[in-house]
């Protein structure tokens, strides 16, 4: 592998959880100095399982290629150490409770008025201002407020999804955010406050159902595997009991899977079938139509006409099913003595996927970095 782009650059980490641990965790991947600080009970991320070896998925997963420092910065002399820090650092991360960076001294805009060069990364649950601002977010909480998990599930009622996408989200923003902001110092020479939240991540990713909400007074109901648009968009049963999801995009595509598939080319023309618009105001008796074809098909027969109509198609999985399946890529992680396997970074850089680091024991780096850092 090449020089890593971001090789050189020092990023301090003052984080827990999700959301800020993405972030670094990616600039670490990239080549980054990432040094992450931790209380002398560690990142409470460490604790939430065991099932990576007897290390936590979730820091697993989100710690790779860091160094753990063990700091207590309300002690004078673990305070003056993050100051040595950050004298040197490029990007300062923090997504401790509102306001308490500022309280201890390390708020954005006094470190940048003594490092103008630092960018500093300020990730919280709502935002620094508004009644909401002192509130703590969590993952589900913020689906919740952010009325994502109204679109979520079946129409019996509101479901979580099934990941952390409000972190994951603000994560993915934020670490954008910090290559736009490197680029920019680049020219500038000049670093940048960067602020970050879980409701913002997630208020971007329901645009559409905002708009079509204030469009029409109406907001999308929960619909469970189909789409609230767009119909046939959805998953149906197949006679072997696999559940087979199809997706049809336009006419063209709806009349090659009538004929294809559905072996009806005439319905296209039928009342209550001749557009998206009047196939989703008829949602019921076209997926029935659909329904009715595909329960009398296998999974290879389905596969056969599905292909060769040129509808898009996949079956709806499990986590088995993701274990096994052929597009998955893996990487293995060093963690604590155990070796684990999850997905690999999504971006090909070149063909390749670069080396993770290895995960960090509570307090590993500690004694070394004292030392290098004293003065």
């Amino acid at each position: 592998m090449a020089h890593l782009p971001l090789s050189g650059l020092l990023v301090v980490a003052l984080e827990q959880a999700v959301a800020a641990p993405f972030c670094s965790s990616r600039l670490a991947d990239a080549g980054a100095r990432v040094i992450k600080i931790e209380r002398a009970e560690g990142d409470f991320a460490r604790a939430y399982d065991d099932y990576a070896g007897g290390e936590s998925s979730y820091f697993v997963w989100l710690n790779r290629g860091k160094e753990s420092l063990v700091l207590d910065i309300k002690q004078p002399e673990d305070s003056a150490l993050l100051g040595r820090l950050l004298a040197r650092a490029d990007v300062f991360i923090q997504n401790l409770a509102p306001g308490a960076a500022a309280r201890a001294g390390f708020g954005s805009a006094a470190l940048r008025e003594r490092h103008p060069r630092l960018i500093t990364v300020d990730i919280s649950g709502y935002g620094d201002a508004g009644e909401y601002a002192s509130m703590k977010a969590y993952d589900l909480l913020v689906q919740a407020e952010s009325g994502l998990a109204s679109v979520t599930g079946r129409p019996e009622g509101p479901g979580r999804v099934g990941v952390s996408v409000a972190d994951v989200g603000c994560g993915m923003y934020a670490h954008a955010a910090v290559l736009e902001a490197l680029i920019q110092r680049g020219i500038t020479g000049q670093g940048t406050a960067i602020a970050v939240s879980l409701f913002d991540a997630l208020a971007d990713w329901m645009a559409v159902p905002l708009i079509t909400f204030e469009g029409t007074g109406s907001a999308p109901a929960r619909i469970g595997l189909a789409h609230p648009s767009i119909c046939p968009y959805g998953a149906f049963a197949l006679a072997d009991g696999a559940l087979v999801l199809i997706s049809i995009q336009n006419e063209r595509e709806w009349r090659n899977f009538c004929a294809g598939v559905i072996g009806d080319a005439a319905l296209p023309g039928r009342p209550g079938f001749e557009s998206n618009v009047i196939r989703v105001r008829n949602r019921e008796v076209v997926d029935a139509a659909v329904a009715a074809r595909f329960a009398v098909m296998t999974r290879e027969q389905a596969s056969s006409a599905l292909a060769a109509a040129g509808t898009a198609f996949g079956f709806v999985n499990d986590v088995a099913g993701l274990a096994a399946h052929p597009a998955l890529r893996r990487v293995r992680v060093e963690a604590a003595g155990a070796s684990v396997a999850y997905a690999a970074p999504p971006a090909l850089l070149d063909g390749e996927v670069r080396p993770l680091g290895k995960v960090p024991e509570l307090g590993e780096h500690s004694g070394p970095i004292r030392h290098e850092f004293r003065t």
